[in-house]
């Protein structure tokens, strides 16, 4: 028995060799900036005199050598409950989010600030969508004070789910405390992780001080990080396909290097969101290279050994329409059938500043086609129904065979919301429209998802917490 097995590869191995090489070259010679004193002199110790020079670091192909021998070849995620969830690398594993200002309502479009109840029944839905393995922060949450904004957001997250969690933290005296939360509700954080951190660098060629403050919190933890950057491509990357990957490339190894050198062996993974720059509306979006180019990060991670986290085709289009529909589509099929590892931010549109439910509903659907396509078909004896085809011969039907009745059930994908409807069928009902279907079943699911059976005590001891530390 074999698979028929659909695959997508771009890059050749002279080609990502290539690619590194370009990448030293950057780090060795235009170097990284680095905006922390502690960072700073973290790598005065690990380089020398000759590898800091004020601000600017130059790594060596020694040390970037060293921090992929010694960083983890895999990251294993666990759910609340401290079982497993997924290992990477491994199949694509999908989440919804991330960060949005405003909230979309699924039936009729129109946006409105992001609230904590926002954040609450969006972790449900997300909670409740089995094709998503991931939920990260949602929205900002924009009801309490800023101050205890991150907080409360967390706290709604851990409260409303027993997946596992990637969290953005905004502000960034807020991320130890968000820590500290998490620890007080669950423990250990390192000992079955169901917490990554997202954490970014700033393109071109930049670690910021926050970003290497959480760095330090959460490799002292023992978590494992998201470290991913985000370019745009004409603005903070080089306009070319060529120059942005390997710019960004650059970034990521400096950022590993970090991390490895802040504590040897913390699981890390990397990866970009490649996106270009509209001269015109000053914004950015995604175009069919920038999924290339994610494709062409997900193969270099795999060449190093390293866990990856790519993009999820979100942010275009105005709500769950053909614009979002086809990034949808083209992001989640192409990342099945490579090797992209964690896809953690659907949902968003408008520029990424609307989180649309409709959307993961709809994707839900996406990412469970996409995954039955990257899998293929068995062909082997016992798949081709070579019995059946003796016994019923020419022009016979195959409705009621062995084989049909065996599997029918599972031979194909049955759509939640959209019926296999015949032009009669479709007159005979109105004929209605699908994205009227679409928002009936989200409108309807958001109604019935239950938070877990620890939500109220999660939020109480939570409450109190944030109040004991904050007074907020």
């Amino acid at each position: 028995m074999s698979t028929v097995q659909p695959s997508i590869q771009v890059m050749s191995e002279d080609q990502l060799q290539q690619v590194h090489e370009y990448s030293l070259d950057i780090l060795g010679t235009v170097g990284i900036r680095v905006d922390s004193p502690r960072a700073l002199a973290l790598f005065a110790r690990a380089l020398g005199p000759s590898g800091v020079h004020g601000d600017r670091v130059f790594l060596s192909p020694e040390s970037v050598g060293w921090a992929l021998h010694v960083a983890p070849k895999s990251v294993d995620v666990f759910n609340r409950r401290g079982g497993l969830a997924f290992r990477l690398p491994g199949e694509p594993r999908f989440g919804i989010g991330v960060t949005a200002l405003y909230y979309q309502d699924p039936q009729t479009d129109e946006v409105e600030l992001f609230r904590r109840e926002h954040m609450a029944s969006m972790v449900r839905l997300g909670g409740g969508l089995d094709s998503y393995d991931v939920i990260s922060t949602v929205g900002i949450v924009q009801d309490v004070p800023a101050q205890v904004s991150d907080l409360y957001a967390t706290l709604d997250m851990v409260a409303n789910t027993t997946k596992p969690l990637a969290i953005l933290v905004s502000d960034d005296d807020a991320f130890a405390p968000v820590l500290d939360l998490l620890e007080h509700l669950h423990g250990d954080l390192g000992e079955k992780p169901f917490v990554l951190p997202y954490l970014n660098p700033i393109s071109p060629l930049v670690i910021n001080r926050g970003t290497v403050d959480k760095l330090f919190a959460a490799a002292e933890r023992g978590m494992p990080c998201i470290y991913s950057n985000y370019g745009m491509a004409g603005a903070s990357t080089p306009i070319t396909p060529a120059g942005t990957f390997t710019l960004l490339n650059a970034e990521l190894l400096a950022g590993l290097v970090l991390s490895q050198l802040i504590k040897e062996g913390t699981p890390i993974l990397l990866g970009s969101l490649p996106a270009y720059f509209d001269m015109k509306g000053m914004g950015s979006f995604y175009d069919p290279r920038s999924y290339v180019i994610d494709l062409a990060c997900a193969e270099m991670m795999a060449y190093y050994g390293i866990p990856h986290c790519g993009t999820s085709g979100s942010g275009m289009g105005w709500g769950a329409d053909l614009i979002a529909a086809g990034h949808q589509w083209l992001n989640h099929l192409v990342s099945c059938a490579g090797k992209v590892g964690l896809v953690p931010f659907v949902g968003d549109n408008l520029g990424s500043k609307a989180f649309s439910p409709t959307v993961i509903v709809y994707a839900d659907e996406i990412i469970e086609q996409a995954r039955i396509f990257a899998r293929g078909f068995e062909l082997g004896e016992e798949w081709l129904g070579l019995d059946d085809i003796a016994e019923l011969g020419p022009g016979a039907s195959f409705l009621t065979s062995r084989l049909t009745l065996k599997g029918f059930r599972d031979a194909y994908h049955q759509s939640r919301f959209f019926p296999k409807l015949t032009l009669e069928e479709w007159q005979a009902r109105g004929r209605p429209k699908a994205d009227a279907l679409l928002r009936q079943h989200t409108a309807r699911l958001i109604r019935e998802l239950g938070a877990p059976e620890d939500h109220g005590d999660l939020l109480a001891e939570g409450t109190a917490f944030i109040r004991s530390r904050t007074g907020g």
